[in-house]
């Protein structure tokens, strides 16, 4: 499974549903993942913060269980398959969103995420929300 920003900012904050779906994960053995793409977001938000090294602290103490999934040649060409579609089908997705889901087709993984919207726009794209 590969958690998505928002599923990462609303563990962050506390949030009980995400804090409840993450314990969930937990005791099913499911392993955790992130795509690269979500990496650099969250690091947007450390250098935007007001307070960087409490932020920076928080995101890693939240990623230490987590495996990085890079995006790879295979992964970003199925990104960019994807956002070149929704363009053509005058639908945009930031193309954050595009490499996390090229990673997650690439690598056949459900995306949890709270931005069901964005991501039930991809064909063949298992998502998953909280």
């Amino acid at each position: 499974m590969i958690v998505d920003t928002t599923f990462l900012i609303d563990l962050m904050k506390k949030d009980p549903p995400a804090v409840r779906r993450l314990k969930e994960i937990e005791r099913d053995g499911i392993k955790q993942n992130i795509a690269s793409p979500t990496l650099y977001e969250l690091y947007v938000g450390i250098t935007l913060s007001t307070k960087p090294e409490e932020e920076k602290r928080k995101v890693l103490d939240t990623l230490t269980a987590m495996n990085i999934l890079d995006l790879t040649a295979e992964s970003a060409a199925k990104a960019g398959k994807v956002q070149g579609k929704l363009i053509k089908e005058g639908k945009m997705i930031d193309p954050e969103d595009a490499m996390i889901a090229g990673t997650a087709l690439h690598n056949s993984e459900i995306v949890l995420t709270k931005n069901a919207k964005h991501f039930s726009r991809i064909r063949d794209m298992k998502i998953e929300t909280y």
